[in-house]
C-alpha cells in the first residue's frame, strides 16, 4: 500500500495543513467517481434512424452535455440547463444557465427551450436526458392556472419547511408542467434515454429532479399529507390547485414512458466507496457509516460527534488511524432566527464542533460534492478538536451561531472554510472524519 508521504499527521487537535490535504484528497476521490463520462460510455444507445435530441437539468447538466458529445459520433442538438456560473464547453448543446435553490425567470425560459425541443418527434426519434440533482429549482414551469411567482414562492416555503427531499418533490411534482415524467411524456413516441447522476437517497430515478423523464408514485393524496405532516405554508393559489388535482403527471404504467431506459451513472454510494479506496491507499482504515442519512443537520452532526468521541477515546474496533465517511441528505429547519449564512454541511459540521471542543485526534470535513454549500461560495468546511476554541478567539459564540444557522460566518472567522468552486457534479452531503491520526 501506499505511504502517506507529505501528509504527516499530528494528532494534537489542531488541524494542520497535511491533515486537510487527506480530507481534501478524499472529495476529491468522491467528486472524481461521480464524473458521468465512464458510466454514460457503458450505457450509450444506438444511434437512431432520425434525429437525436439532447435535454437535461441540474448541477451536473453541463458536465453532462460535454461528456456525451465527446461520446456520440453521429449528428445531435440540444439544450440542458446548469446554475449561473457553471463552465463546460459544448458544440452542439446548447447551455442555458439559472439560478438555485430558488428558482429564476431565466429557468423558466430554460423549461420552455426544453419543452420545444422535443416538440414533433417520432418513434424514429431519440431523446437523450441528462438529468442531476438541483433539476427542480433549474426547471420552473408552473402548471396551468399558476404562476412562475407562485411557484418560486412554494420553493421558498419548502426550502424553509425541513422537509425531505421526497416530500418536497411530491409537491413540486403537482404544480408543475415539466416535472412528474412530463417532459418525457412530451417527447413521445420517441425513444427516452435518461441519464441520472442521484443526489437523492435510495437513488429513486423519479426523484432526482423531481423525474421531468421518470413518472413517480407519489399523487396527490401524498402531497398533501406532506404539507401537513410538515406545517408548510404554500401559496392559497398553490396549496388549492393541489387540492384540485385537475393537472396529475401522467402514471408510470402510461404507453408513452413503454420503450424508454432510466440509467443511474452516479451516486453517493460509489462516491464513498472510491473515497474509500483512496483512504485505504493512504494507509488509513476507512468505515463507511452510510450513504442515506437523513434528518436535521444539527442533529446528525451531533450523532457523527458522538461516534467520534467514542472511538477517539480508545472504543473503535478498527485499528487507527481510522476515517469515518458518511453521505446521504440532511436538512435545516429555519425557525423565527434564519439571519445567518451557510448550508447544511456547515450546519452539520458547526454542531459537530461544538460537540467535540477540546478533544484531540479527531479532524473532519463536511462539504457538497457539488461545490456549493446552500447559498454561499464555499462546499463545506474543516473541524477539530480546537474549531470551538477558535470561534471564540475570533468574537464568536458558536452555539449561538448554530442557533441562528450562521455556521458560514463562524467558519470563515476560524479560517475553517472548504471552497472548490463549482465541481460539475452532485452526489450530495460528503463527510470524511479522520480519527487517531496520532497513532501512525
Amino acid at each position: 500500500m501506499a505511504s502517506l508521504a507529505g501528509m504527516a499527521f499530528t494528532g494534537s487537535g489542531r488541524i494542520t495543513m497535511d491533515d486537510r490535504a487527506f480530507l481534501t484528497a478524499l472529495f476529491e476521490a468522491a467528486v472524481e467517481a461521480a464524473h458521468p463520462l465512464a458510466a454514460m460510455r457503458s450505457h450509450l444507445p444506438a444511434r437512431p434512424k432520425g434525429r437525436t435530441i439532447v435535454v437535461g437539468a441540474g448541477k451536473a447538466a453541463a458536465r453532462m452535455a460535454q461528456a456525451l458529445e465527446s461520446l456520440v459520433d453521429w449528428p445531435i442538438s440540444g439544450v440542458v440547463v446548469d446554475r449561473h456560473g457553471a463552465q463546460a464547453a459544448t458544440r452542439h448543446i446548447k447551455v442555458f444557465h439559472a439560478a438555485h435553490p430558488v428558482p429564476d425567470r431565466a429557468g423558466h425560459s430554460a423549461s420552455q427551450a426544453l419543452l420545444r425541443a422535443v416538440e414533433g418527434l417520432t418513434a424514429d426519434d431519440l431523446v437523450i436526458a441528462l438529468i442531476s440533482g438541483g433539476g427542480s429549482a433549474l426547471l420552473p414551469c408552473p402548471a396551468p392556472g399558476l404562476s412562475f411567482e407562485g411557484e418560486a414562492a412554494a420553493t421558498r416555503a419548502l426550502l424553509a419547511s425541513g422537509a425531505p427531499v421526497d416530500a418536497m418533490n411530491a409537491i413540486r411534482i403537482q404544480i408543475s408542467g415539466i416535472k412528474g415524467g412530463r417532459l418525457a411524456k412530451a417527447a413521445a413516441p420517441a425513444k427516452v434515454v435518461s441519464f441520472i447522476v442521484s443526489d437523492v437517497v435510495g437513488d429513486d430515478p423519479a426523484l432526482v429532479a423531481s423525474g421531468p423523464t421518470v413518472p413517480g408514485q407519489a399523487g396527490a393524496t401524498e402531497a398533501l399529507a406532506a404539507i401537513e405532516q410538515y406545517r408548510i405554508e404554500l401559496p392559497a393559489t398553490v396549496r388549492a390547485h393541489i387540492e384540485a388535482g385537475t393537472t396529475p403527471p401522467p402514471p408510470a404504467d402510461d404507453p408513452a414512458f413503454a420503450r424508454n431506459e432510466v440509467h443511474i451513472i452516479a451516486s453517493a454510494r460509489v462516491s464513498l466507496e472510491a473515497a474509500a479506496r483512496r483512504a485505504e491507499a493512504l494507509d488509513v482504515t476507512p468505515v463507511i457509516l452510510s450513504e442515506n442519512i437523513e434528518g436535521e443537520a444539527r442533529d446528525i452532526g451531533r450523532m457523527h460527534a458522538a461516534l467520534a468521541r467514542e472511538f477517539a477515546r480508545g472504543a473503535s474496533p478498527y485499528p487507527f488511524p481510522l476515517v469515518l465517511l458518511s453521505g446521504g441528505e440532511t436538512t435545516v429547519t429555519l425557525g423565527n432566527d434564519s439571519s445567518g449564512r451557510g448550508g447544511r454541511n456547515g450546519e452539520f459540521l458547526l454542531s459537530f464542533a461544538c460537540d467535540i471542543a477540546g478533544m484531540d485526534g479527531i479532524q473532519a470535513l463536511a462539504a457538497d460534492t457539488d461545490g456549493i454549500d446552500g447559498s454561499e461560495d464555499n462546499a463545506g468546511a474543516f473541524a477539530d478538536g480546537a474549531s470551538f476554541e477558535r470561534m471564540i478567539a475570533a468574537g464568536l459564540n458558536p452555539r449561538a451561531s448554530l442557533a441562528r444557522h450562521d455556521a458560514w460566518t463562524a467558519f470563515n472567522a476560524a479560517g475553517d472554510l472548504f471552497v472548490t468552486g463549482q465541481t460539475g457534479t452532485n452526489v450530495n452531503d460528503f463527510r470524511a472524519i479522520l480519527i487517531g491520526s496520532g497513532h501512525r
